[in-house]
């Protein structure tokens, strides 16, 4: 089997298991050991009703027993693990890349997906992915370019100071909070993922993802709560994803 394709089967899987991920974990219900059950009537669904994304053709997207509509919600982040999983393969090509690189590449966009998704639903940023998000970082620097770890681990470091002291600064100054300690905590993680210095470019292109994505709307108004954590985490899967790009054209 060629490298490239057992990380595109496995992304309809991977991408089931986020959606009941971002479900039960703001709920703080367990993930992995209860059974999957329609939200409607209760049913515990049976192995042919869990096929990511043919399940929901096949029912047409409603309930086999109750016929209640089942909602886009999972075959949507199954499709965009899928997408993560094929962006990762083609910079994997184009970078001519080792397997650790596209396997550390999905990961990454894996959980970055993850948190996007349940920021943006509860302004969350669960430590049981952060902070192995940031030990991975580390890890697949180790793996990949040893040399760069010390820089790594000080970026991890001076992310979560930066945003950790922006935050108790707003926060003395205004008298409310402008930052969660989530963000401080991913904006760690991804100083792990990419180093130094590509943080200032992360967090920019972060906020301007973030004002484009308020900007329409009721979140526009200064009294709803923005997440940052998906803009941060489509800038930190980006900027490590087309790193070794730029950099080539910048050698060119």
């Amino acid at each position: 089997m060629p490298d490239w394709l057992l990380p595109l089967l496995v992304s309809p899987i991977v991408g089931s298991f986020l959606g009941v991920l971002v479900v039960r974990l703001p709920l703080n219900q367990p993930v992995a050991m209860a059974r999957s059950a329609c939200s409607s009537c209760g049913t515990t669904l049976a192995a042919p009703d869990l096929v990511p994304l043919l399940s929901y053709l096949v029912l047409g997207g409603r309930c086999r027993h109750c016929r209640a509509p089942i909602g886009r919600f999972h075959p949507a982040i199954e499709l965009a693990a899928m997408l993560v999983a094929g962006l990762v393969v083609v910079g994997w090509w184009l970078h001519s890349a080792s397997v650790a690189w596209l396997w550390s590449g999905c990961v990454l966009g894996w959980t970055a997906l993850a948190l996007a998704w349940i920021d943006w639903r509860c302004l969350r940023l669960p430590d049981v992915l952060t902070l192995p998000l940031l030990m991975l970082g580390l890890l697949s620097c180790w793996m990949l370019d040893r040399n760069a770890l010390p820089e790594h681990a000080a970026a991890a470091l001076v992310g979560y100071v930066a945003f950790a002291g922006l935050a108790w600064s707003y926060r003395r100054l205004r008298g409310r909070d402008g930052l969660g300690p989530g963000d401080a905590k991913l904006l760690a993680a991804s100083g792990a993922w990419v180093g130094l210095a590509a943080l200032p470019v992360l967090v920019l292109v972060a906020a301007l993802v973030t004002l484009v994505a308020a900007w329409p709307g009721r979140r526009a108004r200064p009294e709803i709560a923005i997440p940052f954590g998906p803009g941060l985490a489509f800038s930190l899967f980006t900027v490590w994803l087309y790193a070794p790009a730029v950099s080539m054209i910048g050698a060119t």
